[in-house]
């Protein structure tokens, strides 16, 4: 198949629920209407029928703009994928993560689960993670670290994930420490996804554009130089897996090698069943490629707007919802 038209991906990540429990400061759910965790939630046939035409042994991240322990058929999609040998997956903000979800999600052979910790304090923390608390998120991570422990299960395997803002950047040292008192042994680090320089900044992306006007540490790598190698020491010394992001902007791409592979390897599917071309938009109006109301899932991932997404990232314009991506800028 050419460049424009490969195989159908071996990723994907759906957004199994819209709603959530938090209103994050850096995510876009704050700043939209609460969704009712029934009506808000992509349904259990449109599900199945994505993951049916997948290849087997897919990656399947639940993952969207909401806390998939909120999704009502969450174990049962878990299930259906884990039964094509599909590695399944989510992030979540831990809150929800009960001990008897815990042991459900061990049993139904959760391959990897990332949870959202973005400061080693609960004043630093709490004041990001709107209507979560610190200490309600340490005792459920320990205590999944346990049920993995007295199950004897290697998965799911385990990771925190801290998004690194001007605001918290400090800490990331001291939650390198955290992570292996919680048992945890790998920490991923990275920058906010999307500067939404392609909306209209006086629209309806306007306050989260300007938040991550003020928080964002892609255009100030001298920020991160420090904390970077104190984070990396603590790393060596505690035995936990660190990957943190560029500390600036990766060189121009080349129409020869577009700077974002994404619509050539995976897809993002919104809980309304809207195909678009990855994760990193953080907006269901923002470049929908297709239906899977109206199309099967092979049939938009070889169609036009695909088509034309993809060649329009092999040149020195791609689309404009690229240009303010950490993905697209490679400082992710």
């Amino acid at each position: 198949m050419s460049s424009l038209l490969p195989a159908l991906p071996l990723e994907v990540q759906v957004e199994v629920t819209g709603a959530c429990n938090l209103r994050c400061r850096m995510c876009l759910v704050r700043y939209r209407p609460a969704l009712d965790r029934r009506t808000g939630s992509l349904s259990l046939e449109t599900f199945k029928a994505l993951v049916d035409e997948l290849p087997r042994g897919s990656t399947v991240t639940l993952q969207g703009l909401g806390e998939p322990l909120l999704a009502p058929h969450l174990f049962d999609m878990i299930a259906h994928a884990s039964a094509r040998d599909c590695r399944v997956g989510f992030n979540t903000n831990a809150t929800l993560l009960s001990r008897r979800r815990a042991e459900r999600l061990v049993q139904a052979g959760l391959a990897w689960l990332h949870v959202s910790v973005d400061g080693a304090t609960a004043a630093t923390y709490e004041a990001i993670r709107d209507g979560a608390r610190f200490e309600d998120v340490e005792r459920n991570v320990r205590a999944l670290v346990d049920v993995k422990r007295r199950l004897r299960a290697s998965h799911p395997e385990l990771s925190l994930v801290f998004v690194a803002m001007r605001r918290n950047v400090h800490e990331l040292p001291a939650l390198v420490r955290l992570a292996a008192d919680w048992g945890v042994h790998r920490l991923r680090v990275q920058n906010l996804s999307h500067s939404f320089s392609d909306t209209d900044p006086a629209g309806s992306y306007r306050e989260i554009r300007e938040f991550a006007a003020r928080e964002a540490l892609w255009d100030s790598p001298e920020r991160l130089a420090g904390v970077f190698a104190e984070a990396q020491a603590a790393a060596a010394e505690h035995g936990v897996e660190l990957r943190l992001p560029r500390a600036e902007p990766a060189p121009e791409a080349s129409p020869a090698t577009p700077g974002c592979e994404w619509p050539w390897r995976s897809a993002y599917v919104t809980r309304t069943g809207h195909v678009q071309p990855c994760c990193m938009l953080m907006g269901g109006d923002r470049a929908v490629l297709g239906d899977l109301s109206r199309a099967s899932f092979a049939d938009i991932w070889h169609g036009a707007a695909y088509r034309d997404f993809r060649a329009a990232l092999h040149t020195s314009s791609p689309p404009d919802v690229c240009r303010g991506c950490a993905m697209y800028r490679g400082v992710f």
